[in-house]
């Protein structure tokens, strides 16, 4: 039966195909992270306005408990991770090496698992599309394969769309990471759920869960519990990176092209990560908030690597220790290689959106000189989206950040990295793609 599923199985055009480095986590069960005595929980985890404090300094809290609240639509609320004492709500470092408003809570390790009564019980197949996209927003959840874009945003489609299909992102292409691989194996009721409320919310017909092919044992997995009706199933697309993006999974499962400068609701497609869908179908029904997540601790030098269920709010410093951290220098990257944020100190937190912590030895990690782009093609080769990163990163360092974006679609990038990974120059381009599209968001905010 998988083998009639991976028969003609289509895949996108380009991309790369790397080193999966995924054997070191993907096999274990998912442990619990113990409690930091100390946990930093910024306001800002979210793409949007961030939350608003509503708790001070000295005041004791519950695990659980609303401790900022969402400021407008486009927010979503923060719940404290841990029992414990507000110490102070001031400013934290960020993984680029800035600050920002955080709450910073001294925890009470005395409360042992500090388990969460439930207070309310939510029956979400009797609530109305409104009332189910309040209580996503409620819950705090945002798109945790990275993007903390607010899920209940998205599942508010526009009036002029309808939504055909929701499109359950299993892929997880980057090397190293295994947290949506556990959290399909291990939350599989709870997907399910996530799904059909998603499914409600935009009213879609069907659900299609998509997994790269070296996730076969998904399959095995999740298709006992899929609805005879047909309207949830699971398909296999090729492995390679980066199958994962939204318009690589649209195109490679069902053939379909979301047009430059468009949405995936403009052509009929809900699009959402595994693990997003499956804390909404955890904490919806309970009227939890999300205090919580999987993520995956792997790379060099660590003796414990594995996917681990860890408070939102540890610090890294403390999950290096847990993890048996034994070496003496390290390249530390807060999710996976292609597309994760190098971290600047052990003092930051992991947020809603932090889906793995990645050590890499400094020996294993390239350094080499930039040289000059010798016009080889290969990044043209490479890019899933048929965009010429020669020619951006040339305009680039000339600072013609105007002309990327009006004649060459430099915002049709997503930082992907296979540019950047091919480029036998070492030209860091997306970095500078990057960073011309700040200045030009700069711009614009000054032209008003």
């Amino acid at each position: 039966m998988i083998l009639a599923k991976l028969f003609g199985k289509k895949t996108f055009p380009k991309g790369i195909h790397l080193e999966e480095y995924k054997d070191e986590s993907n096999v274990a069960a998912t442990r619990r992270l113990p409690f930091a005595p100390e946990m930093i929980v910024p306001l800002a985890q979210h793409v949007g306005k961030p939350a608003k404090s509503i708790v001070f300094k000295g005041q004791h809290i519950t695990r659980g408990e609303i401790i900022a609240e969402a400021d407008g639509f486009m927010s979503v609320p923060i719940h404290a991770p841990v029992t414990g004492v507000v110490k102070e709500i001031g400013l934290a470092k960020t993984a680029q090496g800035g600050k920002q408003a955080a709450i910073i809570i001294s925890t009470a390790l005395s409360s042992g698992q500090q388990l969460i009564e439930s207070e309310q019980s939510n029956d979400y197949l009797s609530m109305s599309r409104e009332e189910l996209i309040q209580a996503v927003q409620n819950t705090g959840v945002v798109g945790l394969g990275g993007a903390a874009f607010p899920s209940h945003v998205k599942m508010k489609t526009p009036e002029n769309c309808a939504i055909h299909t929701v499109l359950v992102n299993g892929c997880e292409c980057e090397p190293f990471l295994t947290t949506d691989h556990r959290v399909m194996l291990e939350r599989i009721e709870h997907l399910l759920h996530g799904i059909r409320i998603t499914m409600k919310c935009v009213d879609a017909p069907k659900a299609i869960i998509g997994i790269e092919d070296n996730k076969l044992d998904v399959l095995h997995a999740i298709e006992p519990y899929l609805p005879d009706d047909q309207s949830i199933t699971i398909k296999a697309v090729a492995t390679k990176y980066p199958q994962g993006a939204q318009k690589m999974l649209a195109y490679s499962l069902l053939g379909i092209e979301i047009p430059s400068g468009s949405r995936s609701s403009e052509v009929g497609l809900a699009i959402f990560n595994v693990a997003t869908l499956a804390k909404i179908g955890s904490l919806l029904p309970l009227g939890h908030g999300l205090i919580e997540r999987i993520i995956t601790i792997t790379g060099d030098s660590l003796e414990n690597p594995g996917n681990y269920l860890a408070p939102i709010g540890t610090p890294l410093r403390y999950i290096l220790n847990h993890a048996g951290f034994t070496g003496d220098e390290a390249s530390l990257i807060i999710g996976g290689p292609m597309m994760g944020t190098p971290v600047r100190s052990l003092d930051v937190p992991i947020t809603k959106g932090t889906g793995g912590v990645l050590v890499l030895d400094e020996r294993l990690t390239k350094h080499n000189d930039i040289l000059p782009c010798i016009k080889c093609t290969q990044c043209l080769q490479a890019c899933p989206i048929n965009l010429n990163p020669s020619e951006l990163g040339l305009l680039a360092i000339k600072r013609k950040y105007d002309v990327m974006e009006e004649q060459y679609h430099l915002n049709d990038c997503f930082e992907c990295g296979c540019c950047s990974y091919v480029c036998p120059s070492n030209i860091p381009l997306v970095q500078y793609f990057r960073i011309a599209k700040t200045l030009n968001r700069e711009r614009h905010l000054q032209d008003g």
